[in-house]
């Protein structure tokens, strides 16, 4: 680190006049240089930033937040003595969630009052948050009338996908013909109307989510895509059938006056592009400091660009990337100011004002393959950085004992080294940076605490039901020997969490153990769309789609056995009054077909009012979600009084389900969230980032999952061995990586997807490896489900690669359940 803007460590003292002034100044430099030294090495690398852009590469448990909240109060107090305290500009702070962005902004006040400072001169922010504050500032140039408009999250299910779908198929026949022939087809009408239900139920919806998101946040417009797909040759033209579902997405949302999240970033980049708002902005902000940058999208990294912008001049507003100029989907962005800049583009030498301070950990980078969040920009400007001496690298961490630390290093190691077709380290899943232990003088209290027993314990039972066996044994020593600790599972998907908590709830109610299922309150946010689902089936029971989304929560709620249920609602007729000549149904067919007809039966027999309550007993909801689904019934009761008909309530139940302003209803304390005391917590990998606990136990280690086989669904499989959204997705980022001429064919974009979800699985793992502060147990079966939606299917099933791994480099932690009491406590 020797440039000059980041060796210093407190700014020289002003030259003061009066001695009645010097005592104060004194005091401050005094308390800049207590709260520096009190931060480890990395964090101290933050602080002394004073201007232009900085990198920060931090490891997991390294203290981003309390290095980024001392930076940020320091940048405050060195403003204030450059500017006095009546400067108008202010720090602007960006993090991912509301709850981070309530923990730093508690963080930085806290450092402020050291400094004996106003506990003012700077702003908290979720990205869309202040992308909201800009253009509501500005509703003539965002051209967003808060009072207008609805914001919407729009999934794979939600009615403007499906309209959009809807749209294109009618027209684009020819196309939408193409795409039901797939690779070979006789013609069948069974098989027609089966392939039909999938093209309109899942694989055009799931390609109309994927693409409207990866490229809108990108900057891309479906005009664009359609250039992109002359590019390819590949039979169904992807990118042009994706351009035509975005299309008619763009439309639909337009006509009804509703947002999504992207719209928020593109309104205040409409802002922005006006030079007057612009110049308006950026006087207004000092410096800007990102938080998660791994995760940004490359729309919300040129918003924070052009902020931490000190220049109001034309040239300071575009920032140009080498590699491509990427286009906004509105017109109005259609501007020399609309050059989308990407992270690295703002070290080039005339932009050095930009005063940016990047901070995150490519490695925990584990959204990339579900969202538009792509590393590869923050791994970029790292490198950038880095060749400048701008890099300042976190890695010390005191969370985990020193024998987590190590498994955690060697998975790392482990896995770059088996990437051998990886040419060169942005290709590999991890940037190569190890986690070390905090030295001994650290101020973090209990850093790299003991570990309990071996600190590092793996296992390999029998099978899942050996598995909760030997997890709830060492539970209930751990939490006998310190009640006031914590613990959780943490599960790869929602089904292993609810199969575990069954498992695990008698023996922890016998020990007196608080079990915390996270999944559940989940379930529960799904009641509204449960239950619309079901009503619209009753209403409309020969209707293909209607059926097969029932039959789809029917399936999820376990009540009838997972089977094809695009062949049941291909035909709904035959499927639930089947005539004599109908062919003999199926057992399980036959049980899906008894519970549709009952729904059908109590819709004629039962009063209106009462349906939603009816349909919640028949899904087996617990208390909560009994009681979710009563908040709902008389929710749409009062709104329907007036009009008290099937139709009323439906669209009662669709405005609910479209607008998500129906909150479920708790039923114990959540306040403390996750890591309660005395509490052991069941939660997916996913959510679990960013908290840690004493004891973290990692069961189901299996290949089918960590990494997982990148598989196409049998029922899409009449398209080729791909999937439309995968290729779409990797298309849409080599274009964005590179140039439009290197935009991969079908079989290249299918591996370069499945690259990248080996890689983010790999860090998913490591990312709960890292949760753990003195224990990490981690077990592979050797017989487990292929698919979690039956759990009692069992069958051999491989370990994670890494699993074996690490039991050999470790085989002092290997633990033989024969001999489990022999482990030492």
């Amino acid at each position: 680190m020797s440039d000059p803007k980041l060796t210093t460590a407190v700014p020289p003292e002003s030259p003061l006049s009066e001695l009645s002034q010097q005592s104060p100044a004194l005091k401050l430099q005094e308390n800049l240089v207590k709260i520096r030294d009190s931060l480890r090495p990395g964090q101290q690398q933050m602080a002394d930033w004073e201007s232009g852009p900085l990198a920060v590469s931090a490891v997991p448990g390294a203290g981003k937040s309390t290095g980024m909240a001392a930076a940020a109060a320091i940048a405050i107090a060195r403003h204030y003595e450059r500017s006095g305290r009546m400067s108008r500009r202010h720090l602007v702070v960006v993090t991912f969630t509301r709850s981070a962005a309530a923990n730093i902004k508690t963080k930085i006040r806290q450092d402020l009052k050291k400094l004996s400072l106003p506990q003012t001169g700077f702003f908290v922010y979720t990205l869309h948050g202040l992308a909201l504050n800009i253009a509501s500032r500005h509703p003539d140039l965002s051209r967003l009338q808060l009072d207008n408009v609805t914001l919407i999250t729009a999934n794979q299910s939600h009615r403007f996908i499906r309209a959009a779908v809807e749209q294109w198929i009618a027209n684009n026949p020819d196309t939408y013909l193409r795409l039901l022939a797939g690779h070979q087809f006789d013609g069948e009408e069974t098989e027609r109307l089966r392939r039909q239900s999938v093209l309109r139920t899942e694989v055009l919806p799931d390609l109309a989510y994927t693409v409207i998101h990866e490229a809108k946040s990108s900057g891309i417009s479906p005009e664009k895509l359609r250039e992109w797909s002359q590019q390819t040759t590949d039979q169904y033209a992807i990118l042009s059938v994706a351009a035509g579902l975005y299309e008619q997405y763009e439309n639909l949302m337009r006509s009804r006056d509703f947002i999504d999240y992207d719209d928020m970033i593109l309104a205040a980049l409409r802002v922005l592009d006006n030079d007057s708002a612009r110049r308006i902005e950026q006087n207004q902000v000092f410096a800007v400091f990102e938080d998660e940058a791994q995760d940004s999208s490359p729309l919300q990294t040129k918003l924070l660009e052009i902020l931490a912008s000190e220049s109001a001049g034309e040239e300071n507003s575009t920032l140009h990337t080498p590699h491509s100029t990427l286009h906004t989907p509105h017109s109005a962005l259609h501007t020399p100011h609309s050059t989308l800049h990407t992270p690295h583009s703002a070290l080039s030498t005339q932009h050095s004002a930009l005063n940016l301070v990047r901070v995150g950990d490519p490695n925990q980078a584990i959204n990339s393959t579900f969202t538009p969040a792509d590393p590869i920009y923050f791994r970029e400007f790292c490198q950038k950085c880095d060749r400048q001496k701008l890099l300042a690298t976190m890695d010390q961490a005191g969370r985990s004992t020193r024998i987590i630390i190590a498994a955690a290093n060697f998975t790392l190691e482990w896995v770059n080294s088996q990437q051998s077709t990886a040419t060169n380290n942005r290709q590999k899943p991890f940037r190569y940076q190890k986690i070390r232990p905090v030295d001994a003088d650290d101020p973090q209290t209990n850093a790299n605490p003991h570990p309990v027993g071996r600190g590092l314990e793996l296992y390999t039972p029998r099978d899942i039901h050996h598995t909760a066996e030997l997890l709830s044994q060492r539970v209930v020593e751990l939490f006998t020997q310190d009640p006031s600790s914590c613990a959780a599972v943490l599960v790869r998907e929602n089904r292993q969490g609810r199969w575990l908590a069954a498992a695990l709830a008698p023996i922890c109610k016998e020990h007196k153990i608080t079990l915390y299922d996270v999944g559940e309150r989940e379930r529960r946010s799904h009641v509204p769309q449960e239950i619309l689902a079901l009503l619209q089936f009753c209403d409309r029971p020969h209707s293909p789609d209607y059926l097969k989304a029932a039959l789809d929560v029917l399936v999820q709620r376990q009540l009838i056995p997972t089977q094809d249920i695009n062949t049941l609602a291909s035909l709904p007729e035959e499927f639930l009054y089947p005539g004599p000549l109908a062919p003999p149904q199926l057992e399980i067919v036959q049980k899906a077909a008894h519970l549709c007809r009952s729904l059908l039966r109590a819709r004629l027999e039962l009063p209106l009012y009462q349906m939603i309550f009816f349909l919640a007993l028949t899904l087996n909801y617990d208390q909560a979600e009994l009681a979710t689904a009563d908040k709902l019934a008389e929710r749409v009761n009062q709104q329907i009084a007036s009009n008290s008909s099937m139709g009323a309530m439906l669209s009662a139940l669709s405005e609910i389900v479209s607008s998500e302003r129906f909150e479920p209803v708790e039923t114990e304390d959540t306040e403390e969230r996750y890591t309660r005391r005395g509490q052991l917590t069941i939660i997916t990998m996913h959510k679990a980032k960013g908290l840690d606990w004493d004891y973290v136990f990692l069961p189901f280690l299996h290949e089918n999952l960590i990494p997982g086989r990148f598989w196409v669904p049998p029922q899409s499989q009449f398209l080729g061995d791909f999937t439309l959204s995968e290729v779409a997705r990797a298309q849409i980022r080599a274009a964005l990586h590179h140039d439009a001429s290197s935009i991969p064919n079908v079989t290249q974009a299918w591996e370069q997807a499945k690259h990248l979800k080996i890689a983010e699985e790999y860090r998913l793992l490591y990312v709960a490896m890292t949760r753990a502060k003195r224990l990490l147990w981690m077990s592979a079966a050797q017989k487990a489900p292929f698919t979690w939606s039956k759990p009692e299917n069992l069958q051999e099933q491989a370990p994670c690669p890494v699993f074996p791994a690490l039991k050999r480099q470790f085989p002092e932690c290997v633990v033989n359940p024969a001999i489990y009491s022999a482990v030492p406590m």
